[in-house]
């Protein structure tokens, strides 16, 4: 009888803790053609090269005649000024290009591995209306739209697919967007 006891109550243990998360996997497929364009941040987890943003927050990506695609965010700052940082993204995985290294670091630079940071397409909507992006480390996550804001079931359906890939999703911070 003790001996069921003690089963039951490691059985019981056992089930109180959280279930592992798969790995982080990004998108079967990215039609690169489709995706550049203008995104905006409908949430993000707190980063320190974003500190400075309070809104309105963007990223506009173009194809480039070389294949990389040029980035370019915005946000709105604390003072009300506007800030701007220009990188470079290039393809990391050629087969579904929804791995992608980032780097804002100058051109100079591009040659030292630890500038480019990882831009994994990790959720994205058939027609392109939504992205989620993330990493293998779960860093970092953002959640763009290409309209400034989302419905709020669209929005917790990806919430809900990301935190199936083990992203703490209770750090998320939604951005503000205004006109």
């Amino acid at each position: 009888m003790k001996r069921l006891l003690v089963v039951g109550m490691m059985l019981a243990g056992l089930a109180s803790f959280p279930a592992v998360a798969q790995e982080v996997k990004p998108v079967a497929k990215v039609d690169l053609t489709k995706y550049v364009g203008t995104w905006y941040e409908v949430a993000r987890f707190p980063n320190r090269f974003q500190d400075q943003c309070t809104g309105n927050v963007t990223a506009q990506y173009r194809k480039r005649e070389d294949g990389d695609i040029d980035v370019i965010n915005r946000c709105k700052q604390k003072d009300g000024s506007a800030d701007e940082a220009v990188g470079r993204a290039r393809v990391a995985d050629a087969v579904t290009n929804a791995r992608l290294k980032v780097r804002f670091a100058p051109d100079w630079l591009a040659w030292v591995p630890f500038v480019w940071a990882d831009y994994w397409v990790i959720d994205l909507a058939d027609d392109y209306s939504y992205a989620a992006v993330g990493e293998p480390s779960r860093e970092y996550l953002w959640i763009l739209s290409r309209t400034p804001t989302l419905p709020e079931a669209t929005y917790e359906a990806i919430v809900n697919r990301v935190t199936v890939q083990g992203f703490d999703t209770a750090k998320l911070v939604k951005t503000r967007q205004e006109p």
